[in-house]
């Protein structure tokens, strides 16, 4: 077997699916979408089609090796993450070929199903009451929220509206986790993770930027809610010095930017050894979610899975289950998402409706905001 054809795909709302075809007919999806970046990621697939047009598709891990430490340079969000999506589409083929899910080839289910969290309040969060309610019709009992908009290094603090959200979502019956999402600076995060510390939450996502390794840990001293933290961590040596630390009691690895399923096990095993627990990120498409799952299945410390389904940033009508031929395994049902039963990632894509989208790729951009005095502002 030989893989004959790798093709990229810009589907909405921000997405880039990968889609490898062999000689013989196989072929598997995955998903390397990097929000905003769609377009630096499709460049890598050219030098991966000059390096494994004509390898054999089921030759995983010596794939993943050469297309990590095989161009010198390595690492990074870019080149994980089209690494993620070649990865994922490669496990997908595997387990379609031998007609086995990925998590059958990576040592068995340890449970059934995993328990899903969904967004709600948007960038700048408001109307939290009502979208916990909506969210707990839907049957989630848990849920994450940006803890605030845009803040500045030193304000008069104004936080206790942040802990009011918090409790108007947890009025409704909801676990609520609270991302600062980076945007909030070492004085400011502080002064927050410690008015938080009360209301009992599932954990604070990214208090600080992971670029500041130090102040990450100054701040896991200070309080005993659990730090999670690894959207923009992209491989095991990544993660390394933050377990070493102690500094982190979740990781959020992406499997769409984090070199994919084969990576993300290997991550998922390295914090197993710390006592740290996964809870994978995904505010993506389908095929990320699915690679998600089959990470779920194998994994025993994998705690809860991120989901996209209404998010803020599915507009124009797009949404996670648009491209899938069979929504219903990737449909929540009492707050939980069902280990897929199904062969590769066990999501099947409508390789027409892909190809149609594609002919008007998107692009999409964060957006880029400010303070009031004109200075840049985390995002």
């Amino acid at each position: 077997m030989k893989i004959a054809r790798i093709e990229t795909f810009h589907v909405p709302p921000r997405w880039l699916f990968v889609r490898v075809e062999a000689a013989d007919g196989s072929f598997g999806w995955g998903e390397a979408s990097l929000e905003g970046h769609a377009e630096a990621v499709d460049g890598v697939f050219e030098a991966f089609r000059d390096r494994f047009i004509g390898a054999d598709p089921r030759a995983i891990e010596d794939i993943w090796q050469v297309a990590y430490r095989g161009g010198f340079y390595r690492g990074g969000p870019v080149l994980m993450s089209a690494l993620a999506g070649l990865d994922q589409a490669l496990w997908d083929l595997k387990g379609r070929h031998y007609g086995l899910p990925a998590w059958e080839m990576l040592g068995g289910k340890v449970r059934d199903k995993i328990r899903a969290y969904a967004w709600i309040g948007g960038d700048r969060p408001d109307d939290i009451a009502e979208a916990a309610k909506a969210r707990r019709a839907q049957g989630f009992s848990a849920v994450k929220m940006n803890a605030t908009a845009e803040i500045d290094y030193l304000v008069a603090p104004k936080l206790q509206e942040v802990a009011d959200r918090v409790q108007a979502a947890q009025a409704e019956g909801m676990d609520v986790g609270v991302d600062f999402h980076g945007r909030v600076h070492r004085p400011m995060a502080k002064q927050l993770a410690r008015l938080l510390e009360p209301l009992g939450l599932l954990f604070i996502e990214e208090p600080i930027l992971s670029e500041n390794p130090e102040a990450l840990l100054q701040l896991a001293n200070l309080v005993s809610t659990p730090i999670a933290v690894g959207e923009r961590l992209y491989s095991r040596w990544d993660f390394k010095p933050f377990l070493a630390s102690g500094a982190v009691d979740i990781i959020q690895p992406d499997l769409s930017h984090a070199g994919g399923l084969t990576e993300c096990r290997k991550i998922a095993a390295m914090a197993e050894s710390y006592d740290v627990a996964v809870a994978p990120h995904c505010p993506l498409g389908p095929l990320a979610l699915a690679a998600c799952l089959q990470l779920a299945a194998c994994s025993p410390n994998v705690i809860i899975q991120e989901m996209s389904l209404g998010i803020h940033y599915n507009e124009g009508g797009h949404d996670l289950l648009n491209f899938c031929s069979n929504p219903q395994v990737l449909t929540p049902v009492d707050g939980h998402l069902a280990i897929p039963a199904g062969p590769g990632l066990g999501v099947d894509i409508d390789e027409a409706a892909v190809r149609e989208a594609a002919g008007q790729p998107h692009r999409w951009r964060n957006p880029v905001w400010r303070h009031a005095d004109g200075s840049f502002a985390e995002w």
